[in-house]
């Protein structure tokens, strides 16, 4: 491990994220079992993958993104106990995921995995001005190699799979963008399925249209398409649908789908 577990506290006293983040600084793949040993990460638990963005929402998307994290994401993740693995940065769904966690008193794991070099700590010496904070209310994050964002999707989607050992897993996909399309074919060639919430635009709403029936020359779409591993949900959806509806997918293949 390239450096010993840091915790950071990023918010004011007497918040919700005031307990700090633990950050681990993993040296590469092979690295990643051991860091989440040491973050206290090594009891698998069912996992959930959030990946996506969060740009160009019209009003009403943005409303229905928020209450998907409120209203479904958050009570799925804890009611089971899920691990929630993510970027980890201080935007897009990654911040929602964190807001909903703090808002209501969560008690899940919250993991991000993000590149060392885009991520600004309070400690850097020579900041990168191109980098992005760490979203104050995970518990965990890991940071890795890469100079890029995109470096680090291989090992968000290790992470998930060490999170969950032989448990459920489950990647959900909001908005998003290149990095998206990405993640989405990581998890497709690991076995993961994934969710695409149609009506929150860019990535998932192209892919959604796709599996509807819609036609696209996006050469992205055809391994998604035939792995058989993705579906949508229309965001439109009252929340307790959805949230039954990912509960299914999640434990489709085991006898819990009802309430923990």
């Amino acid at each position: 491990m390239a450096r010993p577990i840091q915790t950071y506290t990023l918010s004011e006293p007497g918040t919700a994220s005031a307990h700090g983040v633990k950050v681990g600084y993993p040296a590469g793949i092979g690295d990643l079992g051991p860091c989440l040993e040491a973050l206290g990460l090594a009891k698998p638990q069912a996992t959930l993958v959030v990946i996506g963005g969060a740009s160009g929402l019209n009003e009403t998307q943005r409303q229905n993104v928020e209450a998907l994290f409120q209203e479904v994401l958050f009570p799925l993740a804890e009611d089971f106990q899920l691990c929630v693995v993510d970027g980890g940065t201080d935007a897009g769904v990654m911040q929602l995921m964190g807001q909903a966690r703090a808002g209501q008193s969560g008690t899940f794991p919250l993991v991000g995995v993000a590149p060392r070099s885009l991520v600004q700590l309070p400690d850097d010496p020579h900041p990168n001005p191109e980098g992005a904070g760490i979203e104050p209310n995970h518990t965990h994050c890991l940071l890795v190699p890469g100079a890029n964002w995109g470096d680090e999707s291989e090992a968000l989607a290790q992470v998930a799979t060490l999170c969950a050992g032989a448990h459920p897993t489950l990647t959900v996909l909001v908005n998003g963008g290149s990095v998206t399309w990405q993640e989405a074919q990581i998890s497709v060639e690991d076995g993961r399925a994934v969710v695409v919430m149609a009506g929150s635009g860019r990535a998932a709403d192209t892919i959604a249209t796709a599996l509807k029936g819609g036609t696209s020359d996006d050469p992205r779409l055809e391994p998604l398409l035939s792995s058989g591993l993705v579906s949508y949900l229309d965001l439109t959806e009252d929340s307790l649908t959805l949230r039954q509806a990912l509960t299914s997918q999640l434990f489709k293949d085991t006898n819990c789908h009802g309430h923990p």
